[in-house]
């Protein structure tokens, strides 16, 4: 009987130790703060890299011209004049330390979860896809990133006409 429970004792403690407590995030499960993060840092002097509170000051330089994705992960962490709330020493300190962009945004998903909720749109390539098996939702978003709107248009065939109209505007095949 006690021999049995120091075997389970020695597997938990073996398990405790051996065991990773977080598997290190990956690019995909937090692509806009990785990008964000390293795009950042890669802006800051050796001399800013020093102190935690320039980095702050230039955090908050560098999202005013954010837009998209980036704009709210500013807004997430303080980045913004109109953040709720500011977590920006949890990216400051560790930049100052040259924490690695995958390692910050680890951080700072364990002070904030909906930081790693950030996605990118995947962009839709035109030339390839067929636009009849398009949502029309998708079909909205083609004409939206390309700056343009479909008056009078109700049905699917109506916005694939608008597409099929501006594609030589904005598609440019390779020869």
């Amino acid at each position: 009987m006690m021999e049995t429970q120091i075997l389970y004792i020695s597997l938990a403690v073996f398990l405790a130790i051996f065991t990773p407590t977080s598997l290190a995030l990956k690019e995909e499960d937090c692509e806009v703060c990785i990008k964000t993060v390293r795009r950042f840092a890669e802006t800051l002097t050796d001399e800013l890299k020093k102190d935690h509170k320039l980095i702050e000051a230039e955090f908050k330089k560098f999202c005013k011209e954010q837009k998209n994705k980036e704009q709210r992960f500013c807004f997430y962490l303080g980045g913004l004049e109109d953040s709720a709330t500011g977590i920006l020493n949890e990216l400051s300190r560790p930049l100052s330390w040259s924490m690695p962009a995958d390692k910050v945004c680890e951080k700072l998903k364990k002070k904030d979860a909906q930081i790693c909720s950030l996605r990118y749109e995947k962009q839709i390539d035109v030339n390839s896809v067929d636009l009849k098996k398009l949502k029309v939702r998708d079909l909205k978003k083609i004409l939206n990133d390309w700056d343009e709107n479909c008056e009078g248009c109700i049905e699917k065939t109506d916005f694939i006409k608008r597409i099929e109209e501006l594609k030589p505007k904005y598609v440019h095949s390779e020869l």
